[in-house]
């Protein structure tokens, strides 16, 4: 393992990694409202070279794209998610090496859990699940502080949730998004899920779909593994697209329906409703730090995520 990062300082660089898919031009307001928060928290953010790069619906070739992850600075943040980073694990070597870069922080969610869950099967410390640089600036204070508390070294308070089975379970910590993980099963860059603590949280996905992929899961024996699960924001999710091939109407059967089924019979503790993912409110959460998921009380009752290591 190699060692973490340290804690950022004031006058630290920011790089920023156009990892995935192609910024639109309306949203470049976005990327400047973002690296105007960071650069107030006395960073010095580096603007991207080239912000709207394109190659067909990526931003930039698979060689551009790898080549703004080369840590040049102590952190490496996103721009935005998409699609497009997992090409880029194509030509990474899965395995722990001698010759890693220097210890950096890699900031981002939704498809950069990818490049997160990667680092950590590749034994690679300091991935941050957190908002992209374009969704930084509509964060509530209290997500935006997260953050930089978490980058700059400060204790971080628990997220609260809700207990939908009961239970108390340690382990190191594992976020991310539900479609992109389920398609990293059965690669090398799955990290180990063995007592693991995991968070999920989607976007855009219709029920039934969510029931595939966690049905693929179970079926892997991949939650099985697990110490603890818990679930973030599904946004846009309860009104996903019909499919003739399942049902005309959606809307029988909740996303929270999906998941409390999926994860009821695991014997292990689930929390539910946990401030994580797309839309504001995105609380940030380090990866493979270990941690605490308390969902002691009864179903239906408060729970929480804690962190047990500074």
């Amino acid at each position: 393992m190699s060692p973490w990062p340290r804690p950022l300082q004031n006058g630290d660089r920011v790089q920023l990694a156009a990892a995935s898919s192609a910024l639109a031009a309306q949203a470049t307001a976005r990327l400047e409202a973002g690296m105007a928060v960071m650069n107030s928290w006395g960073l010095q953010v580096e603007p991207h070279p080239e912000p709207l790069r394109q190659w067909g619906y990526l931003a930039g070739s698979d060689a551009q794209r790898q080549a703004d992850l080369h840590p040049q600075a102590p952190l490496v943040a996103c721009l935005r998610g998409g699609w497009g980073a997992a090409r880029l694990l194509e030509t990474q070597d899965p395995s722990p090496s001698d010759s890693r870069p220097s210890p950096h922080w890699l900031l981002g969610f939704s498809d950069v859990t990818s490049l997160l869950w990667a680092r950590q099967a590749a034994g690679i410390p300091g991935g941050i699940h957190g908002p992209m640089v374009t969704t930084l600036a509509a964060e509530p204070p209290w997500s935006q502080q997260r953050l930089r508390d978490l980058l700059f070294g400060q204790p971080l308070p628990p997220l609260q949730g809700i207990s939908w089975t009961p239970g108390v379970a340690e382990g190191p910590l594992l976020v991310g998004n539900l479609t992109v993980a389920t398609h990293l099963l059965g690669t090398p860059h799955l990290p180990d899920l063995e007592g693991a603590v995991l968070v999920l949280e989607d976007i855009g996905e219709a029920p039934y779909r969510l029931d595939r992929m966690l049905t693929h899961w179970r079926l892997s024996g991949a939650l099985q593994q697990l110490a603890g699960l818990a679930f973030g924001r599904f946004s846009d999710c309860d009104a996903g697209e019909s499919d003739a091939g399942v049902g005309d109407d959606d809307s029988a059967v909740t996303v929270e329906q999906v998941l409390r089924e999926r994860s009821a019979d695991l014997g292990i503790p689930v929390l539910g409703e946990l401030a994580v993912g797309h839309g504001p409110g995105n609380g940030a959460l380090p990866m493979g730090r270990r941690v605490r998921l308390d969902a002691a009380g009864h179903s239906g009752g408060g729970g929480s995520l804690e962190l047990l290591e500074p």
